[in-house]
């Protein structure tokens, strides 16, 4: 295929359309409008075979998780998906592959009504970038910055189960059972972006964040942005069942500590709206793990033991 065999194959998809995309593919750049009374919200990030994915990653779950982890960021804004731009680079026109990572793309974005409004395509080393925009009500928006004395520390799901995904089936450093192995290379290769918990969270939390480099090193950016500090109850972190049974307590915790691309959220609410919260969140969806407190750092107990990390969690370039 040739480049514009590439964007023919894009566009033959139907992905979501709104109507505040005024202008989107076919021309140098797109046409947004945003409604009255909005912000625009806009995250990048980019995936690269071989450092964020396998090579042999199949083409639907590179495309899925690209704009699983995007969308993941704008729920910890607290911001409503709108539109995507895509930039791919691949070494090879394969048009089964192609095709394949459009259904995977295709898929979330349909799941969350997001437009595919442009970008762009290259040869070379397989990467892919997607730019997600979406709005929240002005004012309203969840920042790292807002963390509180007194607040609890809460997350989204489970914990760890990524790093367990990234251990046995990439690594091969444990073996699992067909069905354990399954579900956590699911949970590694199609987080599951939460965007409708963001959007619940608005007017509740105090901070917020998602948990793509591992749950201590994130909650850290809270903590340094509010000018607070922490303690959480590694007892109390949540863990899978399939966790539980496939690693030791020590291993699981440091899993869901520090492993990353979890993509669950991290927030902080004060006392005083746990009743809103529970209204807001379905019981089970959320567990508090631990407290802002004045003392800055991160405090990580077991059974009122220090619990210690060697890692905190991934970092390019470390």
């Amino acid at each position: 295929m040739k480049e514009f065999d590439f964007i023919a194959e894009l566009q033959r998809n139907p992905f979501p359309q709104h109507a505040e995309v005024i202008l989107g593919i076919g021309d140098d750049a797109a046409l947004c409008t945003v409604p009255a009374g909005m912000h625009l919200v806009t995250a990048v990030d980019t995936l690269v075979s071989g450092i964020h994915f396998p090579s042999d990653t199949t083409a639907f779950d590179i495309g899925y998780k690209a704009l699983a982890v995007n969308l993941s960021d704008l729920a910890a804004m607290g911001a409503l998906p709108q539109w995507m731009t895509l930039a791919l680079t691949c070494p090879h026109s394969e048009s089964t592959w192609l095709a394949e990572f459009t259904q995977g793309l295709l898929q979330l974005a349909t799941q969350h009504q997001v437009s595919l409004i442009g970008g762009d395509t290259t040869a070379g080393h397989l990467t892919v970038t997607i730019q997600v925009s979406g709005w929240t009500p002005a004012g309203q928006a969840l920042l790292r910055g807002g963390a509180q004395v007194g607040d609890n520390i809460y997350v989204t799901g489970t914990l760890g189960d990524a790093g367990l995904g990234l251990l046995a089936g990439v690594q091969h450093k444990l073996f699992l059972p067909l069905t354990a192995q399954q579900f956590v290379k699911n949970r590694l290769n199609r987080p599951t972006p939460r965007v409708s918990e963001g959007l619940a969270l608005r007017g509740i939390a105090h901070s917020a964040i998602d948990i793509s480099d591992g749950l201590a090193a994130d909650l850290g950016h809270i903590l340094t942005a509010s000018g607070v500090g922490a303690c959480i109850e590694v007892e109390n972190l949540p863990l899978s069942p399939v966790l539980r049974q496939y690693v030791s307590q020590q291993h699981a915790a440091t899993l869901a500590l520090s492993a990353g691309d979890d993509y669950e959220l991290c927030f902080t609410v004060p006392p005083e709206k746990q009743d809103l919260l529970s209204a807001a969140l379905p019981a089970g969806s959320y567990t508090k793990i631990g407290r802002i407190e004045a003392t800055p750092g991160l405090r990580c107990l077991l059974a009122g033991q220090p619990f210690i990390l060697n890692k905190t969690g991934y970092e390019h370039f470390s």
